[in-house]
């Protein structure tokens, strides 16, 4: 967890196969631990091919039952089967807006938001850029995206800094931000 928060978390992530990564495993944690997830990633790895959603989207059902008898990933039918729709759905957004980093970063108006948080407790669960993205990617055939999961997502790719400002890396992800994709 502290690796994650102190290399990764909040970092602005432009790649359009991590930010895949970051949605599916924003969808797992649903109801779950972070740290649950977190000890999970190389498995998700493995067992969702590298995050390739070209991939993904081709999973039979014959593949979503292997992966229900995986028990190195949550062994959820509705979220397995959600990652493999979504993965679809990921496609043509793709193919839509030329890439999902392009249509998805307009949420923020294309650069971090940059809180200035001076306590945890201040930091919001939602927002209305993410409930706005949440009706979006429902309406495009998304699953487990609620604004919730869909603000966990924001964070986490660097859509929105919510580093605390006594966090060294409040001001470590304000730099990436200043920098671009």
């Amino acid at each position: 967890m502290i690796r994650y928060h102190d290399e990764e978390w909040g970092a602005p992530v432009h790649d359009d196969r991590r930010l895949f990564e970051f949605l599916i495993f924003e969808s797992a944690q649903a109801g779950l631990s972070w740290a649950t997830i977190l000890r999970k990633r190389a498995a998700y790895r493995r067992a969702f091919d590298g995050f390739d959603p070209a991939r993904v989207a081709r999973f039979s059902a014959r593949r979503v039952r292997r992966l229900l008898g995986d028990a190195s990933i949550v062994r959820n039918r509705a979220k397995i089967e959600a990652a493999v729709a979504n993965a679809r759905a990921w496609l043509a957004v793709q193919r839509e807006h030329g890439s999902v980093d392009a249509w998805i970063w307009r949420y923020v108006a294309g650069a971090p938001r940059q809180n200035a948080w001076t306590s945890r407790r201040r930091v919001p669960a939602v927002t209305d850029a993410a409930r706005a993205l949440s009706r979006d990617l429902k309406g495009r055939g998304f699953r487990f995206v609620g604004p919730t999961i869909c603000y966990a997502f924001m964070q986490a790719t660097g859509m929105v800094n919510d580093h605390t400002t006594d966090c060294f890396r409040w001001r470590q992800v304000r730099r990436l931000a200043r920098r671009g994709p």
